[in-house]
């Protein structure tokens, strides 16, 4: 109603009303093509449309709230997702430099290891050359001791070879062949 009354006020006021002869003449187009306006906007009326209009701006206000609270949890459950991520991201990134300075500790372990090994295997080289450097000694001080008591002998043989007579040697021989057989038996 009040819009009819407010539309009646607009048309009071036009410049229709100014113009000369009767305004309520069906041969005045002004006033024709009120009564249609207001013939329209009541069977506007009679079927309802403004509240139809309200019902249907109604609805689409509700599907667009609808759609904002919608948007809004996936949103909400995008930044959760997000921090998830974020938190495995950090969680992987934290047992990556685990990994990281657990393998650098083993390599470590491992080169003072190998070190050790190698000092324990130069050492054992050492050892095995001292060895075969004190028996190769050892047996050169062997022969030079077999060859000095060759050379001694030889030399007594031959020093008591030309002192002594043939006699005497024959004694030495009997005596040496006695002490053997009693040696033997």
């Amino acid at each position: 109603m009040r819009m009819i009354a407010s539309l009646i006020a607009l048309f009071a006021a036009s410049p229709a009303l100014a113009a000369s002869g009767p305004f309520f003449s069906l041969s005045n187009s002004n006033f024709v093509v009120m009564i249609a306006f207001i013939l329209f906007l009541a069977v506007l009326a009679y079927l309802k449309v403004p509240g139809k209009i309200g019902e249907m701006l109604d609805k689409r206000a509700d599907g667009i709230k609808s759609e904002l609270d919608e948007a809004r949890a996936l949103r909400e459950e995008a930044q959760a997702l997000l921090a998830t991520y974020e938190r495995q991201q950090k969680d992987v990134q934290a047992q990556a430099d685990r990994i990281v300075a657990q393998a650098k500790t083993e390599a470590t372990e491992a080169s003072e290891q190998a070190r050790e090994d190698l000092k324990k295997s130069i050492a054992r080289r050492m050892q095995a050359a001292e060895d075969r450097i004190a028996s190769a000694e050892a047996d050169a001080v062997r022969e030079v001791r077999d060859q000095a008591a060759t050379i001694a002998i030889a030399a007594a043989r031959e020093v008591i070879a030309k002192q002594m007579s043939a006699a005497e040697a024959n004694k030495l021989i009997d005596d040496g062949i006695e002490t053997v057989s009693a040696k033997l038996h």
